[in-house]
């Protein structure tokens, strides 16, 4: 075991010897737990001998479950920390007591807002909103405003120059830190454009805080991260919390009620264990630019795409290389001013979750990366294991709805133990969002701050209904992509559709025929050679068969209207709006007068 009373972290934030103890604690118990769930599963196929199809369903789960047995155990110790420690910020993140200091800011920042075929009225409304928020701190001054454009339709860049026009002519004497670039090709995707600041304007600034279309932070919570940062020089990437922003879209509104609640306690588990190689989502985050520009170039990758060429998910690379560059890289897990929009429908979803897939299974050629970090190599290999248990479990499904045609005798199948293991399944996949919905009834006024018990409590449910809906489809349409990688087949990267829309039927049938079918195959043989277990199994398989109209009711604008009316899967800042969330409302009213006006 470790000595707890070794060297400090880079930042000296830590003891890198009680870093080193909580990750062996980490280590044991999940593997522990990884371990009795396989000898469970084997206590139930080894009766009346191993079939074709229980090996298929044992390694199957050999596969997926570590990604689920992690999530349960970050959640466990999130929920712990916020519920039962004195200071579980201090325990996890020591580094933020500064970010609450008085202390002037001395160092310089660049905002920077990536943009590829994105609505530049959506974005620009943005961007304006985040800089009038840190303008009105007082410290303005030490912040420049950069718009990087990697857009190739001519109509969008076009309106991207109008709309920066007119901000930059009615900025006044702040013109000066307002930027706006436009590249000529997409080389690198959003790491390129990054990159291409920094051999711009890089040395001109300490501090870069990348922002999405999608993005919106408050000036308090740049501030902190800023204090932070000038602070400890020892920190490369600081990464924010970053929750969803409340919706007029069904789909979003119920995924971000869930994903708040389950980033909270999960973000908080693996940040205690993680400490100085933590993660970065690659917007929402303060990054330090002479380490980032001299250290952290992505490599092009061998062979040709889907797995060849340029990094897509370049977030965790860059993070894995600042590691080894020497400097740390936190997570501050606490809910601030930092937000983002999610897709609204299921089809966008799964079209963002599908860029993520191809680029973190191009991971698989980092994994020999020279000088990283062990913990740095394993957030790689755990980056692949997110996808590659997909498949594990869409197959599971189908197997174990097939297993009565093994020829085992039924009589001797021990029915008590695989419903128990079922159970806990369910319970595992839950698992982060549970811990959320516990900690908010165990928060002093949590509740309150989401309409009171009876509302969060129907909201809770509905989101559980809606995961499992979702879960399929996702999961499914994963699945067929990673079998396409295998073929060559690749995503494209450009814009994406961030506002509420309806889904017609038919772009609904044509993105999700194959669940539905596997759904049918699925209940059918259910319902053939298991009867009794087809109501036990609608968690996993009802999401299959209703893909289509589940997607088109998420995506329903009426649905939308509906749930906000009610308030159902509200977010406290529907209850107790906040500046930068009114500010943005009436950017985006004000945009939308000048374009009618135009018009």
């Amino acid at each position: 075991m470790p000595d707890p009373t070794a060297t400090m972290t880079p930042a000296g934030i830590q003891s890198a010897g009680e870093l080193s103890l909580r990750r062996w604690i980490a280590a044991i118990v999940v593997i522990e737990i990884y371990l009795a769930l396989l000898w469970w599963l084997a206590s139930i196929l080894s009766v009346g001998g191993w079939s074709v199809i229980d090996v298929l369903i044992f390694i199957c789960f050999a596969i997926a479950a570590p990604w689920s047995v992690l999530g349960v155990w970050n959640a466990a110790l999130g929920l712990a920390l916020l519920r039962f420690h004195s200071d579980p910020l201090g325990a996890v993140a020591p580094f933020a007591r500064a970010a609450n200091a008085e202390t002037p800011i001395d160092v310089s920042t660049a905002v920077l807002m990536t943009l590829r075929n994105e609505d530049p009225a959506r974005a620009f409304a943005r961007m304006k909103t985040v800089k009038d928020s840190v303008d009105a701190t007082g410290e303005g001054a030490r912040f420049s405003w950069f718009v990087l454009s990697d857009t190739n339709d001519a109509e969008v860049a076009a309106r991207e120059e109008q709309y920066f026009a007119r901000w930059k002519a009615a900025a006044g004497a702040d013109s000066a830190r307002l930027f706006y670039r436009r590249r000529a090709d997409n080389e690198g995707y959003k790491a390129g454009n990054l990159r291409d600041f920094c051999a711009r304007w890089g040395a001109d600034y300490q501090f870069m805080l990348p922002l999405d279309a999608d993005s919106l932070m408050d000036g308090k919570t740049i501030l902190r991260m800023a204090r932070v940062g000038q602070a400890y020089p020892g920190i490369g990437i600081l990464q924010s919390l970053v929750v969803g922003a409340p919706s007029t879209s069904a789909f979003a509104r119920i995924f971000q009620f869930g994903m708040r609640h389950g980033m909270r306690p999960y973000t908080m588990g693996s940040a205690w264990w993680a400490g100085d190689c933590g993660p970065f989502w690659g917007h929402n985050a303060l990054v330090r630019i002479a380490p980032f520009a001299n250290q952290c170039h992505l490599p092009i990758l061998p062979g040709k795409p889907p797995l060849g060429g340029p990094v897509l998910s370049h977030d965790q690379v860059e993070a894995v290389l600042m590691r080894r560059a020497g400097f740390e890289v936190r997570v501050l897990p606490e809910e601030c001013g930092s937000y983002e929009d999610n897709p609204p429908t299921l089809l966008e979803y799964t079209r963002r979750d599908l860029r993520w897939c191809q680029g973190n299974m191009q991971y698989l050629k980092l994994l020999n990366l020279e000088g990283i970090k062990p913990m740095s190599r394993f957030q790689l290999v755990w980056a692949v294991m997110m996808f590659v248990g997909v498949p594990a479990w869409t197959l599971i499904i189908f197997l174990a709805a097939i297993k009565p045609l093994d020829g085992e005798d039924t009589s001797l199948f021990p029915t008590a133990s695989a419903a128990g293991l079922y159970i806990v399944f369910l319970l595992m996949y839950l698992a982060p969002k549970l811990a959320g919905f516990i900690d908010i009834a165990m928060t002093p006024g949590g509740l309150k701050r989401y309409g009171g018990a009876r509302l969060f409590t129907a909201g809770c449910l509905t989101e559980l209904a809606f995961s499992f809906l979702q879960g399929a489809s996702t999961t499914m349409r994963t699945s067929l992509f990673m079998i396409g990688l295998l073929f060559g087949r690749s995503v494209t990267w450009n814009g994406q559709a961030r506002d509420a829309h309806s889904l017609p039927l038919g772009i609904a049938v044509s993105g999700l025929w194959p669940q539905t079918l596997f759904g049918i195959i699925v209940l059918g043989f259910t319902a053939w050679l298991a009867p009794s277990l087809v109501v036990w199994s609608l968690p996993l398989t009802a999401g299959y068969v209703l893909a289509v109209p589940f997607a088109m009711w998420t995506a329903s604008l009426d649905a939308g209207a509906a749930l906000t009316r009610s308030k159902l899967c509200a977010l406290p800042e529907e209850f107790e709006p906040t500046p930068i969330l009114d500010a943005l409302s009436i950017a985006l009213a004000e945009t939308q007068s000048e374009a009618q006006a135009r018009a």
